[in-house]
């Protein structure tokens, strides 16, 4: 099979070093591989989509020539595909209708399982069987299957989780109405042909449910890398939208594709122009990385 990545930002503000780090990883590899490489513009989550953001991101890449291939995949624009998908899984009674509230589901789980390695509690399963008398379906939630996931990140190597019990029954369209993340990324990662997934270390934790649900739907799993992310000397948090992280300074491509360079682990390369380093980065990473 080709090989096919993708670069999947929200269009919640302007990219940043940590987003730079996992763009420019995941357009290493595609070009390593000799392959294709996507644009996704991840504004399922309207409430944090930001008035001209996904434009900001483009002149960001543009400056950068972290040029895309073909179309530019929009996930407002998809609720058809994701409402094919949600009813695929129903028919087969793997959703069920949730009318917990957030502030209930914290004070189930802080009774219940111990939080994961990343502070995530499980769902509890308080609806599994049924909604409680009097009750509403706010969420909507996927019966997750029992039994341990594995796979091999080829950043960080072997990896399992036990997506039941680490994570429980996960939601697939929001209390809001929205459609989750998972189901979108999902169904747009199939659909798109996507073979391999390059993004930040934060969303390790996503892919066990990922491939979960993906198998339910009969897609196949990409492969998947997860990167370094870059921290606040200041603070220790990751840098992002949230955390104020300053926006990149496209005004010196050649200085932010080299940061994220060595955020990468590999040693400088001598170039003077962002042409000359993205010539020269392709080729380590492929002495690395490479098929």
């Amino acid at each position: 099979m080709s090989y096919v990545g993708r670069f999947a930002p929200s269009p919640s503000g302007p990219l940043h070093l940590g987003s730079l780090v996992a763009a420019l990883a995941s357009w290493l590899d595609a070009r390593a591989h000799g392959g294709r490489w996507l644009l996704r513009i991840e504004d399922v989550d309207t409430p944090r989509t930001v008035p001209g953001a996904a434009g900001i991101i483009m002149d960001q890449l543009r400056a950068l020539q972290l040029h895309w291939d073909g179309d530019i995949l929009w996930q407002s624009q998809r609720g058809p595909a994701y409402q094919r998908a949600f009813d695929a899984l129903a028919a087969r009674g793997l959703v069920y209708g949730c009318g917990c509230t957030r502030r209930e589901i914290a004070d189930s789980s802080l009774r219940g399982a111990a939080p994961g390695a990343d502070g995530e509690r499980p769902y509890p399963g308080t609806c599994r069987h049924g909604l409680p008398p009097g009750r509403q379906a706010r969420a909507w939630r996927l019966r997750v299957p029992a039994g341990m996931e594995t796979f091999t990140d080829r950043w960080l190597g072997p990896q399992q989780q036990d997506v039941a019990q680490a994570v429980g029954d996960f939601a697939l369209r929001r209390a809001d109405g929205l459609w989750a993340y998972q189901l979108a990324v999902v169904v747009d990662d199939a659909e798109q042909g996507v073979t391999d997934i390059v993004r930040g270390a934060d969303l390790l934790s996503s892919t066990a449910r990922q491939r979960v649900l993906a198998r339910l739907l009969g897609f196949p799993a990409p492969r998947v890398m997860h990167v370094p992310l870059i921290t606040d000397p200041a603070t220790g948090l990751k840098l992002s939208k949230q955390n104020s992280a300053p926006p990149l300074d496209t005004t010196q491509p050649l200085a932010m594709l080299a940061q994220a360079w060595q955020a990468l682990e590999f040693p400088p390369c001598p170039a003077d122009t962002p042409a000359a380093f993205l010539t020269q980065a392709t080729a380590r990473w492929a002495t690395r990385f490479g098929p």
